[in-house]
């Protein structure tokens, strides 16, 4: 089995337009995410990393035809989180993007374990004009909350607002600029640990980016 097999195009989405539909998307969508073997030819890989990766032209993301519109709510959801400080950080990000896109509707939602709910964030993309909501994951790959968990509750919330359409995108996948955050965290954490830098907004205050070893290395 290929590793394309495991993940949607990035061209493709999953639109729900009622509680019912999700089942339907899921057996249609999920039959070819299946686990690769990951006994992998290079030059399939290279072939699949293009396919699925966003492309670029000169020097920016592709610019396809169908765009956000004004009338567009923008959902970014993660999984949720029972520590305060992880949750805020999904805010931040919100308004980063809100700021960069120039999207006049764009609002955080945690799956579970704390507010704003799908829910919330629906209504209140609603509330301010929206007649189509697009709800985007905050997760890196297709798996059970992205095929299954977050279709169901935002048709759920979108039974309360009939005529308002909406669609699930999907996640980040592998992009190229993806490389370059984790390339960047990597070497954030290790200036950190020469003491050349502060601890990122991801673990401030959590003293756990350190160098663990270090003392049973010295002794032998």
């Amino acid at each position: 089995m290929s590793i394309e097999s495991f993940f949607i195009p990035q061209t493709q989405t999953l639109t729900l337009k009622s509680s019912s539909v999700h089942e339907t998307a899921r057996k249609s969508t999920w039959a070819s995410l299946k686990f690769p073997n990951f006994q992998r030819d290079p030059s399939r890989t290279r072939n699949f990393s293009a396919k699925s990766s966003l492309s670029f032209e000169n020097g920016g993301f592709e610019q396809f035809p169908n765009g956000v519109g004004e009338k567009d709510g923008i959902i970014i959801v993660d999984h949720g989180s029972r520590r305060k400080e992880s949750n805020l950080m999904l805010n931040e990000f919100v308004a980063m993007f809100r700021e960069k896109t120039g999207y006049p509707i764009v609002e955080p939602a945690h799956m579970e374990l704390a507010k704003p709910s799908i829910s919330d964030a629906f209504g209140l993309c609603v509330e301010r004009g929206a007649d189509r909501v697009i709800v985007s994951p905050f997760f890196l790959f297709p798996g059970r909350h992205w095929y299954q968990d977050i279709p169901s509750l935002t048709a759920d919330a979108a039974k309360d607002h009939p005529g308002v359409s909406f669609m699930i995108t999907a996640p980040l996948g592998l992009h190229e600029l993806l490389v370059d955050v984790m390339n960047d965290r990597i070497k954030h954490c290790l200036s950190h640990v020469a003491g050349d830098a502060d601890e990122c907004a991801a673990c401030v205050g959590t003293s756990k980016c350190k160098l663990y070893g270090l003392v049973d290395a010295i002794k032998t």
